[in-house]
């Protein structure tokens, strides 16, 4: 199992998130101004009825004296924030960049960004390192917020450069169709997958009742994300066999393109069916009584390190290729999937060597040292699991910040 090394990170606290929480959002902007460009630098010594406990000094935006902590967190550090002006654009653009010249002493300071489009505000986007909406807006709306342990020791703010522009769209990552059927484990080491791979001790794969969905030998072109119907625990897994019980029920397709059982639900495996409901007799397509509704079965690693299962059981199954959006491939696996972009987050499962896992943005987080790659970029997937980069040996489409 792969542990990324561990360095220090520094992070926004959860102190200025409560206080954006309860800060009062900015007004939609008047009838649009005449446009003054693409690139400016923000406006930070207006502070006025929308900001939060902030001040302009001859050495920049800081903290005022008496900075505030959030009612529901009174304990934690101190915070403020400055919302500036609305800026037009002089060309609608889904992108914003800032160049931040800041001194962060003993706090952190966040800049965010919102656009204005089709009547609304998009949500606020951090622009460490780009901020990307998912249409182009006409006018950018940027927030400072600052935090800090004293506020003797604030961080300073002394100018925000902003560039808008445009990239090409990205589409969202999905997990694609998903479905509860029931796991088995596979066993059966030293034996050969129908894809050609030698099965080892606590492999790490799944087999489906059909050859639609198997994935060439040592390829994730057809990945899975199992999951406990907890969610505590998920493996991202390439589907390397073929079974259980069956070899052409592609079941989680629709019925005018599934192999055969075209009455079944979609979503149902004809196992499931015939061992719960006496469906085709009872029987599987080669005439053998079935004794379990096993739909997937799961390589030994999947099942006792991904999964953590003891016994068969029942599970969520996303069918990866089915979904939409940028793919990672994990060259070096198992990788251990966490709930946060820092090795000291909580595990919560596996993504195995070769697996396309869904990635819907990056943040920044702790540097890793990988087989590929140092880097601090984290990729949060479509399950809002968090993979470090320095362990994905290649991308399909394009990663935008989160």
């Amino acid at each position: 199992m792969t542990h990324p090394r561990r360095t220090p990170l520094a992070a926004v606290t959860g102190a200025l998130a409560a206080v954006l929480a309860v800060s009062p959002a900015a007004a939609a902007p008047p009838a649009e101004p005449a446009a003054t460009g693409n690139a400016w630098t923000a406006d930070l010594t207006v502070v006025d009825a929308d900001d939060v406990d902030v001040r302009w000094t001859d050495a920049g935006l800081r903290l005022a004296g008496t900075a505030s902590r959030p009612a529901a967190q009174r304990r934690q550090t101190a915070g403020g924030m400055l919302v500036t002006a609305p800026h037009p654009l002089a060309a609608p653009a889904n992108r914003v960049r800032a160049d931040v010249d800041a001194t962060t002493g003993t706090g952190a300071v966040e800049v965010a960004a919102r656009g204005w489009r089709s009547g609304a505000w998009t949500e606020w986007r951090s622009v460490s390192g780009a901020a990307v909406f998912d249409q182009p807006v006409t006018r950018v709306q940027i927030r400072v917020a600052l935090t800090a342990e004293r506020p003797s020791t604030a961080p300073t703010v002394r100018g925000v450069r902003l560039v808008a522009d445009s990239v090409a769209a990205v589409t969202a990552a999905t997990p694609g169709l998903t479905y509860r059927v029931y796991a088995t484990r596979e066993g059966l080491v030293g034996g050969t997958t129908a894809n050609g791979h030698v099965i080892v001790s606590r492999d790490h794969f799944v087999a489906l009742p059909s050859a639609r969905g198997l994935a060439p030998k040592n390829t994730g072109d057809y990945t899975v994300r199992v999951c406990t119907t907890t969610r505590s625990r998920c493996e991202y897994a390439p589907v390397w066999d073929i079974g259980p019980w069956n070899t052409r029920d592609d079941y989680w397709n629709p019925s005018g393109v599934r192999e055969m059982w075209k009455d079944l639900p979609q979503g149902r495996p004809e196992a499931q069916a015939a061992y719960q409901n006496g469906y085709n007799g009872g029987r599987d397509q080669f005439g053998r009584v079935v004794g379990s509704p096993a739909g997937i079965d799961l390589a030994d690693g999947t099942f006792w390190d991904g999964l953590l299962l003891t016994d068969n059981a029942w599970v969520d199954v996303a069918y990866l290729w089915t979904g939409t959006g940028t793919r990672g491939r994990i060259g070096s696996g198992p990788l251990n999937i966490r709930s946060g972009p820092s090795t000291s987050n909580p595990v919560v499962g596996l993504a195995a060597t070769y697996a396309n896992v869904p990635i819907e943005c990056s943040v920044t987080g702790q540097s890793v040292s990988g087989p590929y790659r140092t880097t601090s970029q984290w990729n949060r997937l479509a399950s809002g699991h968090f993979v470090s980069h320095a362990y994905v040996s290649s991308v399909t489409g394009t990663i935008a910040p989160c």
